[in-house]
């Protein structure tokens, strides 16, 4: 399953049932009238409709709603995700999202790695629906979500697969002392589709305009949902991620993939990540930017199909795809 939250966090807790009264309202005669079925679920932005790439479109229409308990409270919250077509014996796989982000990141590599026969879950279900060892997956700061998870339950995660990772980040810095109104302010400057269309150019090795175009609108289809602005300052303000004290504390197998062209974050992290995680090799893909597996699924689904198979012990050999 793969995780599938059109915000940073869950949507907020679920508490009681509403209450309220229904109108008791009769029409005088019966109205004739077609509903028309959209291919994807209700919850999701009415904007899907406008994206062009059948991928984006077939992997948005498998997305489901599903209770997440919390460990420290009775409630639950309504999580997201892409259930496996089919649940293997197997170690499965996880696919985390970076920042500001979704699941539709995934659209282009998850069809592949099912071809290949991997079972993939989310993260956020490990402990009502997995109760296995997993392969974890965490792209740019994913990768972060993904240090942290496994340095701090060590019995859920197998390996680790980081994918340009952005993991030396001190947390949100100053944004963190920001006064909620700026915040808010902030955050929905991040609506602006110049913005958008700047930064979807600057994480790929170039794009033709129309993919980059249906490529923002995809990356913004989560700022869309009414949780979105809450969710996001929440995360500003409480600090974000700083894992860079747990990575020499990462005991599990891990795969590094880089793409070599990344304009977001410096490859010499690569270079040092590897020479900081106990047990990791590196694998870079050439003429590719910050998201390799939108921009070259085959090569990433690739690596991971043969890393998750692999049963020998990991070396230092460096592998270039294309």
């Amino acid at each position: 399953m793969l995780t599938a939250n059109l915000s940073p966090v869950a949507p907020p807790v679920l508490g009681p049932k509403a209450t309220g009264k229904l109108m008791n309202h009769r029409p005088k005669r019966k109205l004739n009238f077609k509903v028309l079925a959209s291919e994807f679920p209700a919850f999701l932005p009415k904007e899907l409709e406008n994206i062009k790439e059948p991928v984006a479109r077939k992997l948005a229409s498998r997305i489901e709603r599903l209770p997440v308990p919390l460990s420290l409270s009775k409630t639950s919250i309504m999580s997201s995700c892409v259930k496996p077509k089919t649940q293997l014996d197997t170690t499965p796989l996880v696919l985390l999202h970076g920042f500001d982000s979704s699941c539709l990141e995934w659209r282009h590599t998850l069809p592949l790695l099912e071809e290949a026969g991997l079972e993939t879950w989310a993260v956020d279900f490990w402990s009502s629906y997995i109760k296995r060892p997993m392969t974890l997956v965490g792209p740019s700061l994913g990768a972060a979500v993904a240090i942290d998870f496994a340095v701090n339950h060590p019995e859920a995660v197998g390996k680790l697969i980081l994918i340009d990772a952005s993991v030396y980040a001190e947390g949100t810095g100053n944004l963190a002392k920001l006064p909620k109104l700026m915040a808010y302010a902030g955050v929905y400057l991040l609506k602006s589709l110049p913005l958008r269309l700047y930064a979807t150019s600057l994480a790929f090795n170039g794009l033709p305009w129309d993919t980059c175009l249906d490529w923002t609108n995809i990356g913004r289809l989560h700022y869309l949902l009414p949780w979105w602005a809450d969710a996001t300052v929440d995360f500003m303000i409480s600090g974000g991620y700083n894992v860079s004290a747990q990575i020499e504390q990462v005991k599990q197998k891990t795969l590094i993939i880089w793409g070599e062209n990344d304009q977001i974050i410096d490859n010499r992290l690569a270079v040092r990540l590897h020479s900081e995680l106990q047990n990791a090799i590196i694998r870079q893909i050439p003429d590719c930017g910050h998201i390799p597996h939108v921009e070259k699924p085959a090569a990433v689904s690739k690596l991971i199909t043969e890393f998750v198979r692999a049963e020998s012990k990991i070396g230092t050999q460096r592998l270039i795809l294309s």
